[in-house]
Order: C-alpha cells, then structure tokens, then sequence
C-alpha cells in the first residue's frame, strides 16, 4: 500500500450507483488516502451511513444543521480540511443545483465553501445526461474549473442504454491520484464526421460516417483536461462538455476552419470522413432527370490531414484510415505519404465502422503498433487517448 495521505471528501448523492461508491472508499483506503464521507439524505435511501462508516473509519455527516458538529462550525472545517473534493455519484439535480449556486444542503455547501478541486462522477439516465439543461450545467461548471469523469455508455439500471452510467471506482481512484488529466493545459484539435459536396440546391454527395468516434474522442481529450477545439460535418449529435464546436458542411469548408483555428494547437487528430472529391459545378437549379445515365465531373479535394501534417512546427497529427480491406497495408501506406506521427485504421463494414457505436483499431506510429478491441466507440476513444499521450511523450 502506498501513503499518499490525501485528504478526501467524498460525496454521494442519491442514486443507484451509489454503491459503487462503497468500493472506491474502499480504494481510497489501500492507497492511504484518509476519506470522509458526506451524504446527501437521498442518498441514505441507497445506502446506509453506517457502511461508509465501517469503510471509512470516520463518522459520516448527512444533515447540515447537525448539532452535534455545528456549534463550532463544522461544515467549514470540513471543507478547510479537503485536500480532494469528489461528488460520486452525482445526479443530474445535484449538478444544477451547484452550477448555480445553490448551498441548501451540506453536501454543496461544502463545495462551495472549499477551495480543493473538485472531481464529479456523474450517474444518471442517458436522456437527462444529453438534455441541453444538464449539459449546460455540465458545461458551466467546467469553465469554473470543475472536473468531471464519465459517465460511461452502456446499459443502465433502467434497462436502456447510452451515456450515464458512473465510471468504475478505480477510473475515479486514477482521476484522484494522477491529478488533472494527460492533456491539462493542452490544446488539441479533432475533426469528426462527413462532408457534404452539393451537387445541385437538393442533392449532395457524402458518406456515412455519424460522427461518434470523432465527437468521443473529443469528449475524451476535454476529460482528460484538454482544451478542445471539434470542427465537424454535418451530424445530429450533442456537443461534449467543455468542447469548443465549429460547423461546417463542404470539405473545403472544413478545410478553412482547421487552417484557421490550428496554430497553437499541440494535437491534431483528423477523424473526420473528408471527401475526397466534389462536383467540379454545383448547379444553380435541380438537375432534372433527362436520359438514364448522368455524367458527373469531379474535382480532388484538398488532403487536410497531410496539410496539418506538413506545417512547419506543427501539432502533433494523428489521422484515420477507414477500410474495407487491407487495412494495415494502407494504414502503413498513409502514414509515410501523408507525414503524420500516428494513423488509427480501421475496417467498415460488416457490424463496424459507420453508423455503429462500437469499434476496433489497429494504431500505428513510426517504430511501433497496437491493436485495440471491439469496444464501444467511447471506452475505445478514452484508450486511444492513453496510446496517443504514451507515444507523443516519447516523441
């Protein structure tokens, strides 16, 4: 067991996965950590303060007019004491009631009265986490400095599925004790989704990517404490917290946002479906049908990821190779012709790739390779994360 000696205070609010939080005192512990537990009184309907108790080793405060402690102002020295604040979990009321303001139980008094940094672990139905009310507090309270890890996709208590379940205790135990992420202070740049090239005022031509790995690992790169920029196609998907969004449509439009915003930037990745040609003319009416064959004239689109690539003390680049075979003979071809530090391939088609939320990858960089499982598009992006600050801190 290692002696960190950090000072936690864990919070709990009323939830399902409240138990979890059981395990990562528990975790907390072995690491030397010294915890004390604040629940809210909803939560107590899920657990017992008497279990957090046994776990912790320390009385466990539930009500903010509590005699005992508040004669000599205890909630105050509890907040002076935290060296660590984590709220695990944290429903989606709880996080509105903080990002504004509110101090109407002990649980955000003391967040509001302490000044360690503070960690929230989010749990709650995937239709209240994308709600633009709770993204809009998520995204409040980022700006203020709070950090958030998770929530996780997956299948929930409820019995459907998507974004909201809380992260596991050890990620949350990591998130503890690495500090602020692998990207703090960092600014980084993702390009996620189609293009679409106009044809006529009703007609385009485009593919089928839908965004999700893009808009993860934007969503990844901002928890990881990143300073993220996501210029995008046209796609029906929620902007990440924390994430500065950029909307485009044509690849040469797409093209002049990232050469715009991509000075200073220290990662580029290119994940977005770039055609790789449009209509040499965009008609000005609809194209009627005439005859039964249509001849197209088409014009090569500028390469992005290669212009990124090939800035002189540009950022580091990583682009994505989607194949329908061959995979890491063209993924390996990419990489030399294109000039970039690191290419993410994988295979379309067949259950994977577009229109699907998970995926696999073989990742390759210059001296080395890694494959990554079939996992759901935002585990894989957290794990694409990880490989892409391992290799770039080697650089």
């Amino acid at each position: 067991m290692s002696d960190s000696g950090k000072r936690v205070l864990l919070g709990v609010t009323g939830g399902i996965a409240a138990y979890k939080s059981c395990e990562l005192v528990r975790l907390l512990g072995r690491e030397g950590a010294r915890v004390r537990v604040v629940l809210t009184e909803s939560a107590t309907r899920f657990v017992t303060p008497l279990t957090f108790q046994a776990l912790s080793g320390n009385p466990v405060r539930v009500d903010l007019f509590d005699e005992a402690h508040e004669s000599a102002m205890g909630h105050i020295e509890l907040a002076r004491w935290a060296e660590q604040l984590v709220v695990a979990p944290a429903t989606a009321d709880f996080i509105a009631r903080l990002a504004h303001g509110h101090a109407d139980d002990l649980l955000t008094t003391l967040c509001l009265a302490s000044e360690a940094p503070l960690l929230i672990a989010p749990a709650m139905n995937h239709r209240m986490w994308l709600h633009p009310a709770t993204r809009e507090n998520v995204a409040l309270l980022e700006s203020r400095g709070v950090e958030f890890v998770g929530p996780e996709a997956g299948e929930q208590a409820c019995g459907e599925s998507g974004p909201g379940r809380m992260s596991e205790p050890e990620e949350i135990l990591g998130r503890i004790l690495s500090g602020p992420g692998l990207f703090a202070g960092r600014r980084v740049m993702v390009t996620a989704g189609p293009t679409r090239e106009p044809l006529d005022p009703v007609r385009y031509l485009s593919n089928r990517s839908s965004g999700k790995m893009g808009f993860a690992l934007a969503h990844a790169f901002a928890r990881e404490g990143a300073e993220v920029t996501l210029v995008t196609g046209p796609v029906s998907l929620p902007t990440p917290a924390g994430v500065q969004r950029v909307d485009v449509e044509t690849a040469l439009e797409m093209r002049e946002a990232v050469l715009d915003a991509v000075s200073g930037q220290d990662l580029f990745v290119g994940c977005a479906a770039v055609a790789d040609y449009r209509p040499e003319r965009r008609e000005d009416t609809k194209i009627k049908k005439s005859s039964d064959i249509l001849e197209l004239r088409m014009r090569r689109n500028p390469d992005i990821l290669a212009e990124v690539a090939a800035l002189p003390d540009g950022p580091f680049t990583v682009g994505f190779a989607a194949e329908t075979g061959g995979l890491l003979q063209y993924a390996r071809r990419k990489l030399e012709v294109k000039g970039v530090d690191m290419i993410a391939a994988n295979r379309v088609g067949e259950g994977a790739g577009f229109e699907v939320d998970q995926n696999a990858l073989e990742v390759i960089w210059k001296g080395g390779r890694q494959s990554l499982p079939f996992q759901d598009k935002a585990t894989l992006a957290q794990r694409l994360v990880e490989l892409i600050a391992s290799v770039e801190g080697k650089d």
